[in-house]
């Protein structure tokens, strides 16, 4: 199984805790999740992040294809980090670390997400041909909407 990996950081002008309060709820995602994924929550406790939380969503991430994706919080250091897990969905392995770090200036964001695909060499082939580029793009929206969400100014993109 080949395992990739995407990691990003982001300054954010906003205080450890008004960011920790955004990104921490998960109400908050479909916020920062391009339209185009057709994003929606199908089950969620409505509690504050927890480890353990369950969280179960529908996407649609190419043609339209509705999929199930249910991840679970499996690690929480309050104003720290958090991790998601995928437990079911359309990557064989899906592990997403989200750490924060107060700053001078407000707060720096980083994530780092480790996948692989099922099916060998076609999802070896499917990563280099689509998955790659959809995940890029996903995380490029996000870049700037926490960007027009919090800074109010545009910034370049991050570069993967």
């Amino acid at each position: 199984m080949k395992v990739y990996k995407k990691e990003s950081v982001q300054h954010i002008n906003a205080t450890l805790d008004e960011c920790w309060a955004f990104f921490s709820s998960p109400e908050n995602l479909q916020k920062i999740t391009p339209m185009s994924m057709g994003f929606q929550i199908t089950d969620f406790d409505n509690q504050s992040m927890y480890a353990g939380q369950i969280i179960q969503y529908k996407i649609s991430p190419l043609l339209g294809l509705k999929l199930n994706w249910v991840t679970e919080i499996t690690k929480v250091k309050d104003k720290a980090y958090f991790i998601d897990e995928q437990r079911f969905g359309p990557y064989s392995f899906w592990h997403h670390k989200h750490f924060f770090e107060a700053t001078s200036n407000g707060t720096k964001m980083t994530d780092v997400v480790h996948y692989a695909l099922p099916l060998g060499f076609l999802g070896r082939i499917m990563n280099a041909l689509i998955v790659k580029n959809k995940l890029k793009e996903i995380f490029d929206y996000r870049f700037v909407k926490v960007d027009q969400l919090f800074n109010n100014e545009a910034s370049k993109l991050p570069r993967f």
